[in-house]
């Protein structure tokens, strides 16, 4: 069976979807090929660099680059460094990271909602770090998102998926991707995300801060396929308040 993740026209193999922010360059490709991961985030500063560390250099060739606009605190901000990710060979796909909550991270979902319109009337395919609002992600979609990508906790803590029931509300609502980014820790929970329907997850910190970081890129990419399958196969009912055999309890002494 084919199960293609379509983003703005584009067809991926793999709905795995690699933050890089906090891997070495030296691991970058190895995480990417142990994780099957087709598409994976850059910051441009990393990309626009005047030493030899450039971490283009480190993407195997096919990787569908996704640059993002970390460190903006507006929309204005938001599309200049998208302007010059595109400059420097990135492509049209862009995170959108609008930020000015210095403590907790949170994105600004007002900001964004105008990045995303600016930037779709550039000719960008933008995909939108949000919180998992529905009134925002409609606005979003309007304005010209191919995706969306809600916050399953804070950046960076891998403590789960702690919005599930919003994140749940984004798949029923919304006739677009959604992507859980941020916060996933663990295989488990990234499967429990494919689980409800999202089309994909993005993983950073989990896989970079794991004790064998290839190994785990490995981890994230079956959990993501378990997940995915899982929901297409339809999970079974929920009994509440009894329990019921999986073999008849009767009949088989009369035999």
């Amino acid at each position: 069976m084919t199960d293609e993740l379509v983003i703005g026209g584009h067809r991926f193999n793999s709905r795995f979807i690699l933050g890089s922010g906090k891997f070495s360059l030296d691991v970058t490709r190895s995480v990417i090929e142990n994780g099957g991961v087709g598409m994976a985030t850059l910051a441009v500063r990393r990309a626009h660099s005047k030493d030899s560390s450039n971490i283009l250099d480190s993407m195997p060739e096919g990787i569908v680059l996704l640059p993002n606009t970390s460190g903006a605190r507006n929309a204005e901000e938001a599309v200049r460094i998208a302007r010059l990710a595109r400059e420097l060979g990135c492509g049209d796909f862009v995170k959108i990271e609008i930020i000015r909550d210095s403590k907790y991270l949170m994105p600004d979902n007002c900001e964004t909602i105008r990045a995303v319109r600016m930037l779709a009337d550039e000719g960008f395919i933008p995909m939108p770090y949000m919180m998992p609002d529905l009134t925002a992600a409609r606005s979003m979609a309007d304005a010209g998102a191919a995706a969306i990508m809600p916050l399953g906790a804070p950046i960076g803590s891998n403590k789960g998926l702690l919005t599930r029931d919003f994140v749940k509300i984004l798949v029923e609502e919304i006739d677009l991707p959604v992507i859980v980014d941020a916060g996933i820790g663990r295989p488990s929970q990234a499967c429990e995300a494919m689980e409800l329907g999202c089309a994909a997850v993005m993983a950073n910190t989990a896989v970079a801060t794991a004790g064998d970081i290839p190994a785990m890129a490995r981890a994230f990419k079956l959990a993501i396929e378990a997940g995915r399958l899982a929901y297409l196969s339809g999970p079974g009912r929920v009994i509440e308040g009894r329990a019921e055999a999986s073999s008849p309890l009767t009949g088989f002494l009369r035999e």
